[in-house]
């Protein structure tokens, strides 16, 4: 089967209807958190959005130590504007990875760290964005907040969506889920 590469504005309401489901479950969140949290699923549902930062020498950065090392740099506007993106992409890659790879974020002894380092992330955007007296601070405050709660509720959310029956890929009921969006027009391009 062909699988077209879909658009993350046509994934951005499957993945809000799951996120607010999921919060009304949980009796949590609200709408900017939602629509926030379905934005960055849907960006991250393609794998060049995973690895976007680069080193010097044009090289994907792997690690959150990496990427926060990349955000130093001299003085002054622009690096305050870097330093804002890399935390931004740092808090978003944490959140993702801890919420819906959970269980692989685990494994490999991160959780903890991931959850320490997406809640400072989010913190320091929130507070750059005052300081460059930017809109929306009050929404990365919350994301630092409650981002080990907002973890949490995508780590439920991918329990119940996206369960895969015991012995079967445990992508499956992911990939059933995007397939029938294919099938039904909404990811046509």
């Amino acid at each position: 089967m062909l699988i077209e590469r879909t658009s993350p504005d046509k994934l951005k309401p499957f993945f809000l209807q799951l996120i607010r489901r999921s919060f009304d479950q949980l009796h949590m969140g609200d709408n900017d958190i939602a629509d926030y949290v379905a934005t960055l699923l849907a960006d991250f549902s393609h794998s060049d959005k995973w690895l976007m930062l680069r080193d010097a020498q044009g090289r994907s950065l792997h690690s959150v130590v990496e990427m926060l090392i990349s955000a130093m740099g001299p003085e002054g506007h622009n690096r305050a504007l870097g330093e804002r993106a890399v935390r931004k992409y740092v808090g978003d890659y944490t959140l993702f990875m801890s919420g819906l790879f959970r269980t692989f974020v685990q494994k490999r002894g991160f959780l903890q760290f991931y959850l320490e380092e997406g809640k400072r992330s989010y913190q320091a955007v929130s507070k750059l964005d005052v300081s460059l007296y930017r809109p929306g601070f009050l929404l990365f405050e919350e994301l630092s907040k409650g981002f080990e709660t907002y973890a949490d509720a995508l780590d439920y959310m991918r329990k119940c969506y996206f369960a895969a029956a015991p012995g079967v890929n445990p992508f499956a009921g992911v990939f059933r889920q995007l397939e029938s969006l294919v099938r039904s027009g909404i990811s046509s391009n």
